[in-house]
C-alpha cells in the first residue's frame, strides 16, 4: 500500500458562471442546445446559494429514449463543485417534453438524496423541441408533478 501523503488544493475564491437561474425560462436558456440532441442527455446545472450558474454538467448521454441516471453520479460532481443547489435537465428526442413514469421516479429519488445531503433540487425541466419557434419544455415544479425542496 501506498502511504504517500495526498496533496489537496482547495481555491480560495470561486468564480461563477454569473448567470442566475431562476426560471424554467433560464433553464431553457442554458440548455437550449438538448433540443437537437437525438439522443436523451440528462445534464445538471449546479448552483450557488444565490442560483447563480456554477457548472453545467453531462450526467449521462443514454439511447433515443432512456437515459440511465443513478443519485451517486448526479451528485458526485455537486459535491465536487460545492453546490448548495441544482437543477435537473433532459431532452426528450421524441421533442415531446411530457415526463415519463421513470422521469418522476427518479426525480423523487434525486429530491430525497438531495434532502439527505443538503444539496436542494430546485426543478427538473425537460427539453422537448422547438415549434414554430417558441421553446417547448415542462418544469416539474411548475406543474406540481413533484414536492420540491
Amino acid at each position: 500500500m501506498n502511504y504517500n501523503p495526498a496533496l489537496v488544493q482547495l481555491p480560495l475564491v470561486r468564480d461563477t458562471l454569473g448567470n442566475k437561474v431562476r426560471t424554467p425560462l433560464d433553464v431553457h436558456g442554458v440548455c437550449r442546445d438538448l433540443e437537437r440532441c437525438a439522443q436523451e442527455a440528462f445534464h445538471t446545472l449546479l448552483l450557488d446559494s444565490r442560483n447563480r450558474l456554477i457548472n453545467r454538467v453531462m450526467v449521462t448521454l443514454g439511447l433515443a429514449d432512456a437515459a440511465l441516471v443513478h443519485p451517486r453520479e448526479v451528485f458526485r460532481t455537486a459535491i465536487e463543485n460545492t453546490a448548495s443547489a441544482m437543477v435537473l435537465v433532459h431532452n426528450h428526442p421524441s421533442g415531446d417534453p411530457t415526463p415519463s413514469a421513470e422521469d418522476l421516479r427518479i426525480t423523487r429519488q434525486l429530491i430525497e438524496a438531495g434532502r439527505i445531503i443538503d444539496i436542494k433540487v430546485i426543478d427538473h425541466v425537460i427539453i422537448g423541441r422547438a415549434s414554430n419557434g417558441r421553446p417547448t419544455f415542462l418544469s416539474m415544479r411548475e406543474s406540481g408533478l413533484c414536492e420540491f425542496n
